[in-house]
């Protein structure tokens, strides 16, 4: 972080469009203008770290921030992106509690900074000034805790400020709340699709590729004449936003759904026109300016854009999944050297056979695991095979001829994947054979840890009336009547997460099977279960490694006993 000199004048202009002090006058602005410092991070370096006290201000002046949050070591959960504008960390001008997330610049960045001891100057000589702030910063605090409301208790019962818009479709005309930036659409299905009560924001990488899938439609749309250049680059910035985890809030329909998945995709072409409208100067709702059908949804379907996003999103979490992965079978590894020279003996049916290493037993797990990143691997490679621009049925009605192969070569360009259009488009748009292959890997996968995770409850057992050969870290107490009795609780819940897995399979084989004709329109809980399974066994594999193989460590002596005092040392 460096520091760098703005003239007075450049931050009193600057600071005056940001909304935060859009109630202040001249006078005013100049004097906070005085008081904030211009600083310059690198990519990487972070504004401010969780667990830190809050102290200072940030207003963006260039570049990109991602607030993230970081669980435990090697899980980072990125919640949003901010830009040029954006305030941070505004909670400091009120206390100094702990920040619970982390702001790390996405790219170099400059940022306005006003320190919490300046800021109380300003409070005891200008009152006034301080009251106007505290009062935006409130505003503001105020709406994200709606939104976060919203995720927990169903957007139709959030009306931000009471107010609507009128919209229509075919069914009639409803009141949109006037904050949403989804439709009338999107509100038929909140009230449709109470199911789940998990909304398609709370799996941002589905998002993203709604996004990207959008943004290379409106591309190829524009390539082909057939969107003008203002609402094309309306679309274009309104996806990049979203792309960026902007306004995912504003997903709010249940992954559960009928319809094949129409309601997602209108929730999506509903929160990009009305973005787009945002970018060129009109009202939400004005549609007849960008439309959601019309012109975001433009040579499009349901059809071939949400198998498309599904398969994106599960990609991008297979991706995760995949390093969470590697970091376990490493952990395993590293077990495997330490226990080397740890004689044991081994079992077959669970009787003595013969002595082996506990180092070798461990090798055994981190080698049966990482065969399964090669299969996985080569199963996702099935999940990028795409029918886009097949539009309804496969035969790219209403769409232009060119449009097909340019849609897919604008998003392998925007996703940097190695996409590849189907060969039959109409075969493609049925089958969800690509879904069943990875959900049967992460079955096996399940399965190889449910395993290995009762071999390490069984070989920690006791202490006293079981193996006891290896102890795993206390997490937590184990009873409140057995006095010293710590139960392995992390093995426990991922033979749980294994269960749900293998049990998640047959839902995707079951919904395979149901699909009829031209299209499968079980889709969505093919969606809802893959994106599930996916972050469980992400989340149990972590956990596994952090806070259970990492901290293992042998009973030697007894290791030892056994081997001498059993008969199978004759052999």
């Amino acid at each position: 972080m460096t520091l760098e000199e703005m003239a007075l004048e450049e931050k009193i202009e600057y600071l005056s469009k940001i909304t935060l002090f859009s109630n202040l006058s001249e006078n005013e602005i100049k004097i906070v203008s005085e008081k904030f410092v211009l600083e310059s991070y690198r990519t990487g370096e972070f504004l401010f770290e969780q667990y830190h006290k809050r102290c200072r201000l940030f207003i963006i002046k260039s570049g990109i921030v991602e607030l993230l949050k970081i669980p435990e070591p090697g899980n980072e959960i990125i919640v949003s992106s901010y830009y040029e504008g954006d305030p941070l960390g505004e909670g400091a001008l009120l206390d100094d509690y702990l920040h619970a997330t982390n702001a790390r610049c996405a790219e170099d960045t400059k940022v306005l900074t006003l320190e919490r001891s300046d800021f109380n100057m300003i409070l005891e000589e200008k009152p006034r000034i301080a009251a106007k702030i505290l009062a935006e910063i409130t505003r503001m605090i105020s709406r994200r805790l709606r939104y976060t409301t919203n995720r927990a208790v169903g957007t139709a019962a959030q009306y931000l400020s009471g107010d609507t818009r009128k919209e229509h479709d075919l069914l009639g005309e409803r009141d949109v709340p006037f904050e949403a930036y989804y439709g009338i659409q999107t509100l038929r299905a909140i009230e449709n699709f109470n199911i789940t009560r998990v909304a398609i924001s709370h799996h941002s990488d589905f998002i993203i590729a709604l996004a990207q899938i959008k943004k290379a439609c409106a591309k190829a749309n524009y390539v082909s004449g057939d969107l003008k250049k203002e609402v094309f680059e309306a679309i274009y910035q309104a996806c990049g936003e979203i792309a960026n985890k902007r306004y995912h809030t504003h997903f709010v329909v249940d992954l559960m759904q009928g319809g094949a998945g129409t309601s997602t995709n209108m929730n999506a072409n509903e929160v990009i026109a009305n973005r787009a409208l945002g970018l060129m100067g009109y009202e939400k709702g004005e549609y007849e300016f960008c439309h959601p059908n019309n012109h975001v949804n433009l040579s499009q379907s349901t059809n071939d854009v949400y198998p498309t996003a599904v398969k994106i999103g599960a990609y991008y979490k297979h991706r995760k999944m995949i390093v969470i992965l590697e970091k376990l079978v490493n952990s395993f590894h590293k077990k495997a050297f330490e226990f080397r020279e740890v004689i044991k003996m081994g079992r077959t049916q669970l009787q003595d056979a013969v002595p082996m290493t506990l180092g070798q037993e461990f090798e055994a797990y981190s080698v049966t695991l990482d065969e399964e990143i090669d299969r996985l691997n080569q199963n996702a490679k099935l999940l990028l095979e795409i029918n886009l621009g097949g539009t309804a049925i496969g035969t790219g009605l209403n769409a232009d001829k060119e449009y097909t192969n340019n849609v897919t070569f604008f998003l392998r360009e925007i996703t940097e994947l190695h996409l590849i259009g189907a060969e039959n488009m109409v075969e493609s748009t049925q089958d969800t054979g690509a879904f069943v292959m990875y959900s049967a890997s992460l079955k096996r996968l399940a399965i190889k840890l449910s395993k290995i995770c009762n071999d390490l409850r069984l070989l920690s057992s006791g202490p006293r009336a079981g193996f006891n050969e290896i102890n795993l870290p206390p997490m937590q107490p184990g009873s409140s009547i057995m006095p010293g009795k710590v139960n392995p609780v992390i093995p426990e819940v991922v033979n749980q997460v294994a269960f749900s897995v293998i049990g998640n399979d047959l839902t995707i084989t079951l919904a395979a099977e149901a699909g009829q004709l031209e299209l499968n329109v079980m889709e969505p809980v093919i969606a809802r279960t893959l994106f599930g399974m996916l972050d469980m066994l992400k989340n149990a594999m972590n956990t596994l490694s952090i806070r259970c193989i990492d901290g293992i460590t042998a009973n030697e002596d007894i290791c030892r006993g056994y081997v001498e005092n059993s008969i199978g040392i004759v052999t």
